[in-house]
């Protein structure tokens, strides 16, 4: 009721606890609680899109998650507590309460990747956002409580148990569809935007129609108006969210992006500059991580295989590498029978075949006869894994998350040790001994607690500065650091280099430090500490 437009029938009949209403009670309370199920779809959907962007622009997605859900559910508290007093005006406070929302969760994606990306300031932003979300998803329910006991007076058992059903299966439902509908389909600051739009006509269209009765003509029209406010701006928005999402993106990349893809896995980037000589610069970056540059990469490539390589090579695994750049190495020994390369993201493999500068770059590696691509989570495929292997190439991104702190763990080289032909062995990518010295040795320690004796070794890489090895072997000497008689010309390694190599400054030998393992991936930690203050 809103004061001076209330007639005082209708606030009679409400305060007996039954609305003025045109339809049949039954119907109408399914109405209100199809809006309950809706707007807990849209609230999930809100929390899972913070978590989600968190992931891809700072990489650990456990604290992410942490920060978001626990600020949120907080939040729902507070929010709770402040809808008391709203109580007494239900539909209009129910009607603010969805358009602030609408507004808020559809817009937070943009707003927090534009405070990562002009104003560096995230974190806090990401806190406020997550709170202001938490505390109007809170106030719905005491409203929505309050609007099915206007239509008919129930215990409050019998009552709390239909609301919270209605909410729980909405949230199922909104979970569902954030990873495999609106994701794949929108990306992730439409499908923000389109949860908004959808929000703000559940909550508002469905309720304020239903108890019309008890609003003014004025405040109908005022609300009707806030809410085609609201769609407006978010349909706006989502009309130059493309627009948006490349100049937000351009400000992290010092170069011009010529290629961006956000696959289900991770968002792919591809920068390209060239410098005054006329030499090109190609650039790839999975979640913000630089991969490799085309003006070096070759060092750490030929450093990565070849000195592994030395050793027997008829039938190779890469795990990861799906640039195809380690795979390219490989193929260039004349006696490899078969390569076998296992890559999570299929965009990834579809780009290094089809996209011309990389698949130049790797010399088209895939469409050797001798190669071939599994897609597949490199975790997941060991596991079932019963062929044998003379030499595994673990060429994986840097372990700042659970998700790849895994593929660091014991377990995961205890799964490559088991598939290792008699003599066979491998090498693993393992971060900046100068940079992450504890996450180096970290990786060292780890595969050594997997039964192999390990040779870690070090070179420079100019886009990544001090970058680490480790050549491990299930045999009780640490393999020898060496090139193959056979090796084909290489332009950075040789015996020289590679047995500078195996010498580590004092400051940066072995540390003090945990394996990991995937009940403590303390590799996360690690990396979260180091990078940070480098």
């Amino acid at each position: 009721m809103t004061g001076d437009t209330a007639v005082e029938p209708e606030a009679e009949e409400a305060a007996a606890g039954k609305a003025p209403l045109s339809i049949p009670a039954r119907a109408a309370r399914a109405m209100v609680l199809a809006a309950v199920f809706t707007c807990a779809a849209c609230g999930l959907v809100y929390e899972l899109a913070l978590v989600a962007l968190g992931s891809y622009l700072m990489g650990n997605s456990v604290t992410q998650a942490s920060i978001v859900l626990s600020v949120m559910v907080f939040a729902m508290g507070v929010g709770s507590l402040l809808a008391k007093p709203l109580r007494h005006r239900p539909v209009a406070a129910f009607a603010i309460v969805e358009a602030a929302l609408a507004l808020l969760g559809g817009l937070s994606v943009l707003a927090l990747y534009a405070a990562f990306a002009w104003l560096s300031l995230y974190g806090p932003a990401l806190v406020v956002v997550s709170f202001l979300v938490g505390a109007l998803i809170g106030a719905e329910l005491p409203l929505l409580m309050t609007l099915l006991q206007r239509i008919r007076k129930q215990d409050a058992g019998s009552a709390v148990a239909d609301l919270f059903a209605a909410d729980y299966v909405g949230a199922l439902i909104g979970g569902l569809a954030f990873p495999f509908l609106l994701l794949p389909l929108f990306g992730h600051l439409r499908g923000a935007l389109l949860v908004g739009a959808v929000n703000v006509v559940a909550g508002i269209a469905v309720v304020l129609w239903l108890f019309r009765r008890e609003v003014g003509r004025v405040a109908q029209a005022g609300l009707w108006a806030a809410m085609a406010v609201v769609l407006l701006v978010l349909v706006g928005t989502y009309t130059l969210a493309d627009d948006f999402e490349v100049s937000a993106r351009q400000v992290l990349y010092q170069d011009p992006i010529v290629m961006a893809k956000r696959t289900p896995y991770q968002e792919i980037v591809i920068t390209r500059k060239v410098a005054l000589s006329g030499r090109p610069d190609m650039r790839l970056f999975l979640n913000g991580d630089l991969q490799f540059s085309s003006v070096d990469e070759y060092r750490y490539h030929e450093s990565l295989v070849h000195p592994l390589l030395s050793g027997p090579h008829g039938k190779v695994l890469i795990l990861g590498g799906g640039d195809g750049l380690a795979l390219r190495e490989v193929l260039r020994y004349k006696d490899v029978k078969s390569a076998t390369l296992v890559e999570l993201d299929p965009e990834m493999l579809h780009l290094a075949r089809t996209y011309k500068p990389l698949a130049d770059l790797n010399q088209h590696s895939f469409e050797d006869p001798r190669a071939h691509a599994v897609t597949g989570d490199a975790f997941s495929w060991l596991r079932g894994q019963k062929e044998r292997f003379d030499s595994v190439v673990i060429d994986m991104p840097d372990p700042d998350d659970v998700a790849t702190a895994k593929l660091y763990s014991v377990e995961f080289y205890g799964m490559v040790k088991r598939i290792l032909a008699p003599g066979g062995r491998m090498v693993v990518q393992s971060g900046s001994p100068y940079f992450a010295p504890k996450s180096f040795w970290s990786i060292q320690k780890s595969i050594a607690a997997a039964g192999l004796a390990t040779t870690p070794y070090h070179v420079d890489v100019p886009s990544f500065g001090d970058w680490g090895y480790v050549l491990a072997s299930p045999a009780k000497e640490p393999p020898a650091l060496k090139l193959s008689p056979a090796v084909p010309g290489l332009r950075f390694l040789d015996e020289s280099v590679l047995k500078a190599s195996a010498v580590f400054p004092k400051d940066r030998r072995s540390r003090d430090v945990e394996v990991n393992t995937l009940v403590h991936p303390r590799l996360v930690q690690y990396e979260d500490e180091e990078w940070k203050d480098s």
